[in-house]
This record gives C-alpha cells, structure tokens and sequence, in this order.
C-alpha cells in the first residue's frame, strides 16, 4: 500500500524500508527477546520483499526513542554511504520517512505522551506514512497535529485488513492457526520454538491493541529507569 500510494500520489521514489525492531529494554510484557525478533523480520523481508530489509541496530542497543532511530537511519544513508547513487553514478540525499499504523498516530495526537520537541523532529523533519487501520479515524487523530500536516501521508486501506501482531500472539496462545496471516517460514520459525505459548494473560485483541500502542508511545518520550517524560 506504501509503495502504491508513493508512486501514484508524491514525488518520491522509494529505494528501500528497513524494518527496525525494538530494543529488549522495551520490557513490554510478552516482546521477546530480540534474537528472535530480528531473525523472524530477517524471514519475513527475505521470502516477501525486494525492497525490505532489517536493521538490527536498535534491537542491539539500550532503549532508544523513534527519534534517535530515525537520526541513525539517516546518518547511516546519508552519512556514512553519502546518498543513494543515481543512475548517472552521482549520489543524491536520501528523504528518510516513517512508515507506521494509525494507532501511532493516534498516540502522538494525545497530549504528554510524546514530548513536542520528539513530536518536531519526527514529524518535522523526517515525515511519516501512516497506514490505516480498521476502525481508526485518522483525520480525527491528526487534528492536533496541523502543524505537520505537510509532512503527514495518510494512507486508506482499499481492502480492509484486521490483522495485527495482537491478534496474532492472541491466536497462538490459543492454540489456533495463523498460516496465511504471517510468511510460511516466519509461522515455521514460530512452531519450531514454541514461541508466543505463554504471551502473557489472554485479553480481547481490541483492548490488548490499544494499550500496546498506547505503551509504546508513552515509552518513546522516556528513558528507562525514568519516572516522567523528557522535555
């Protein structure tokens, strides 16, 4: 859906995504440990993509806020490999955007939970595509964040799709099956570890949905350890 809505509606030529899992200092109940993690993106982007790959740097490093990460991408592509080569042998700067579901965007629009100077930095400067999610009102979301509308790419699904990694963990500590809703060798990988049996208390994905992301914004505006948002 991206790739399609970059090509039929920006400027933009999308040369590739990374996908970046979260650092085990997340300590959100049930995240699994990140070997894991970055082995099932590994999987996933190998057998499904020609343009995704995974970067485990976050993963590797202490907590870190979506700003930071969003600074590392940059300074890795731009930086350190100089741009991406043009056609011509020239290299020109990369634009690194966030890609994200509604539900994020939902928790930035909510007042305290991230701070306005990350707000600034990710919005501001980097940008984000934000991918819609059944049920979620995205313009609704975003009105508390006109000041970067320009930089806010909301993406509606064209055929409806309800599935979530909630929804999944909910699935397998069921005991249900969850091929065709993840890569083959990702639900392999998954059976062959025994991974996701005891995700912790079982609740209806709905709620479980909302208060994940709901957790994970507020964590982006604080350090471990700390008791309150940074300014």
């Amino acid at each position: 859906m991206a790739v399609d809505y970059v090509r039929q509606s920006t400027d933009y030529e999308i040369v590739a995504g990374y996908l970046s899992p979260v650092s085990d200092q997340y300590k959100k109940p049930g995240l699994l440990s990140a070997h894991h993690r970055v082995h099932m993106c590994t999987l996933a982007a190998e057998q499904t993509s020609t343009w995704l790959m995974v970067d485990p740097w976050e993963a590797l490093q202490s907590y870190q806020r979506t700003a930071v990460v969003l600074d590392h991408f940059d300074f890795e592509i731009n930086t350190v490999l100089g741009g991406i080569e043009a056609a011509d042998g020239t290299k020109k700067p990369a634009h690194i955007m966030l890609l994200a579901g509604s539900d994020l965007i939902a928790t930035m629009s909510e007042p305290g939970v991230w701070s306005e100077r990350d707000l600034d930095h990710i919005l501001g400067k980097y940008g984000v595509m934000i991918i819609e999610r059944a049920g979620a009102d995205m313009d609704q979301a975003i009105d508390s964040l006109s000041r970067w509308r320009h930089n806010i790419h909301l993406i509606h699904q064209l055929i409806q799709n309800d599935v979530s990694s909630t929804k999944v963990r909910l699935f397998l500590r069921r005991g249900m099956s969850v091929r065709y809703l993840l890569p083959a060798p990702v639900v392999d990988y998954i059976e062959q570890h025994g991974l996701y049996s005891d995700d912790g208390p079982t609740a209806s994905a709905a709620s479980g949905a909302v208060a994940a992301e709901k957790e994970k914004g507020k964590g982006k505006d604080m350090e471990p350890g700390s008791s309150g948002f940074k300014p």
